[in-house]
């Protein structure tokens, strides 16, 4: 590999003009810049990042750990954070945590010796240790979609409450008044939100949701097709189910056509997120969100106002999703099952 003594020799200056133009740390002449940058491009020299962090104090890397890159939405949300820190001259160093706390602090605690500049974390769930990792850490940080109590972070999200809320204004609008929920994960903040916007809408509308509408699961589409097995089995009077992402949406879709309740014929269906993938299911489908790349976008643009200014208080941003109306929901069919009537302690 080519030294930065070797540039000089070919250059005929010395290595120290050399280091001057690279890091462009002293003036030099027009005719020696000329020769070092002909020098580094013939032998193909490369300056060490390690060495340039040392004198900086900066490596232009961001850390960006999340819970799945399986899932569309996080594949989506980090082409979107990549975006803006490649703009801003940054790498990126991506971390999957596979949904498991006990690597997600593995991968935090390899970040941070990689002395990154900023970190960038969708959590994989309630992690106590994870919030003393960010304490010790004092890193730049942004969390996005996912809260980490007691972590100093700001961040970007969507409006889960409201998101929920509009889904089921929907259903409700197309006439349908027995609606399920298949949740995501009941400690997680994001999961709470979307139950909260879906009762709280149905009560508003005078319907009590009953304990057996509802169902939790893991955000996964195989874990949408489980509790969609189940939920149509135990709430057979179901004319409408919100599931509380996209991919739970899809395995939910599965599951209604093995129990002959074809979509939206029998049981229409919203999800959550609007992943690339939920326009091209068959039926397609309706679903709430926004932008997953923008949301990623606006994560990286806090990460980086951070970097630039780590002292100033503290933001959340909170993006407003929007009803993407597709084939999935309609009006309730005539033959639909009525809802069992509400009976005392067995509201949700």
């Amino acid at each position: 590999m080519s030294t930065i003594k070797d540039v000089a020799a070919l250059a005929g200056v010395s290595f120290t003009t050399v280091s001057h133009v690279l890091n462009e740390t002293r003036p030099v002449s027009a005719e020696a810049r000329r020769r070092v940058l002909a020098a580094v491009e013939e032998i193909g020299y490369l300056p060490s990042a390690v060495a340039r962090s040392l004198r900086k104090s900066e490596t232009r890397i961001i850390g960006v750990l999340v819970p799945n890159v399986q899932n569309p939405f996080f594949a989506e949300l980090v082409c979107g954070v990549e975006e803006t820190c490649r703009l801003a001259g940054y790498s990126v160093f991506l971390c999957n945590s596979d949904n498991d706390p006990k690597r997600q602090q593995q991968y935090m605690r390899t970040l941070l010796e990689k002395r990154i500049d900023g970190l960038l974390l969708s959590s994989a769930g309630d992690d106590e240790a994870l919030a003393q990792i960010f304490q010790m850490a004092r890193v730049p940080s942004v969390t996005v979609d996912r809260l980490v109590p007691g972590a100093r972070a700001d961040r970007v999200s969507v409006n889960n409450r409201e998101g929920a809320a509009a889904a089921v204004r929907h259903l409700l609008e197309l006439g349908h008044r027995a609606i399920g929920c298949i949740s995501g994960p009941v400690e997680f903040e994001v999961a709470q939100e979307r139950i909260a916007g879906w009762r709280e809408t149905l009560q508003a509308a005078g319907i009590e949701p009953q304990a057996h509408w509802l169902v939790h699961s893991d955000f996964s589409s195989h874990g949408g097709y489980e509790a969609g097995k189940r939920l149509l089995e135990t709430a057979p009077e179901l004319s409408a189910v919100f599931a509380s992402n996209d991919l739970m949406a899809l395995g939910l879709m599965r599951a209604a056509a093995e129990a002959a309740r074809p979509v939206p014929a029998s049981l229409s269906v919203v999800g959550f997120d609007d992943i690339e993938l939920s326009a091209y299911a068959y039926p397609s489908l309706t679903t709430v969100g926004c932008s997953i790349k923008e949301l990623g976008r606006e994560a990286g643009r806090a990460l980086l106002a951070r970097i630039e200014q780590p002292q100033a208080s503290l933001r959340e941003v909170l993006m407003k999703p929007q009803l993407v109306r597709r084939e999935s929901t309609a009006a309730p069919a005539a033959k639909t099952l009525p809802a069992k009537p509400a009976k005392a302690g067995k509201s949700a």
